[in-house]
């Protein structure tokens, strides 16, 4: 049959794929949630959710580097990676030997077509559909206004969350306004985050591992400011793991 992804290519999968490479830790989770672990044969060494799955299969290098050998031998059917998480060059390389899936994700609605669509070609549809339903239950409305934000995803530069994210989607769900106006992930200095004068300093658990150090560091040059780590899977997986999110959301004060 002849599907298409969130790039809008066309690509032709025959019967549903039974061995699938995933290149993205929260569509590996999505995966699993859709009672298709048993059809994964390959994922990277960041796809941790849920835990052990990792130890179960072949690790196929990480998200932005691929073992082309080792993917080889898995004679993978299915191969699902994501346009921002995946090197371009190597997908592309993929691409000339296997189907290759991928996704697009800005926003919510985005999310959910991607459940639905991977729940089509993987002949799980109820299963996405029902899933679907419960995340749009949980993330009916957002929460109440919390507070202006900047959410930090490094240090050393310091990199922030800006526009045409998901996490800037995100954001507001959790009760935030995202005080970054810059589109996608800017630089800034500490007199910047100074001149932003947040409500609430974000910082997430991924990919830079923030730590109470850092929390105490932005306390003392952010007076007044709520410095929080916060676990960055509830604002960045776009997959299963939104069905959690809500109840998350609101720990957060």
């Amino acid at each position: 049959m002849i599907f298409k992804d969130q790039l809008q290519r066309k690509l032709s999968i025959s019967n549903p794929p039974q061995r699938i490479i995933s290149l993205v830790p929260s569509q590996t989770e999505l995966l699993v949630d859709l009672g298709l672990e048993n059809r994964i044969v390959g994922v990277t060494k960041f796809c941790v959710r849920p835990k052990g799955l990792k130890e179960s299969k072949e690790v196929v290098g990480g998200t932005k580097n691929y073992r082309m050998d080792v993917i080889e031998s898995l004679q993978p059917d299915l191969i699902i990676g994501n346009k921002e998480e995946n090197e371009k060059t190597g997908v592309e390389k993929l691409m000339q030997k296997y189907p290759v899936w991928m996704s697009d994700i800005l926003t919510l609605d985005d999310s959910l077509e991607m459940i639905r669509s991977l729940g089509e070609i993987l002949n799980v549809h109820l299963k996405a559909n029902k899933l679907i339903h419960k995340i749009k239950g949980e993330l009916n409305t957002p929460l109440p206004k919390k507070g202006k934000a900047v959410y930090l995803i490094w240090n050393d530069p310091i990199i922030g969350v800006g526009r045409k994210t998901f996490i800037d989607q995100m954001l507001p769900y959790a009760g935030f306004e995202n005080l970054i106006n810059k589109e996608r992930y800017p630089e800034f200095n500490l007199e910047d985050l100074i001149e932003f004068n947040p409500d609430y300093l974000l910082l997430s658990s991924e990919p830079f591992p923030f730590k109470q150090k850092h929390v105490d560091f932005f306390k003392k040059v952010l007076k007044g400011c709520k410095v929080r780590i916060v676990d960055g899977e509830y604002f960045s997986w776009y997959g299963s793991r939104l069905l959690g999110a809500k109840s998350y959301f609101e720990t957060i004060n």
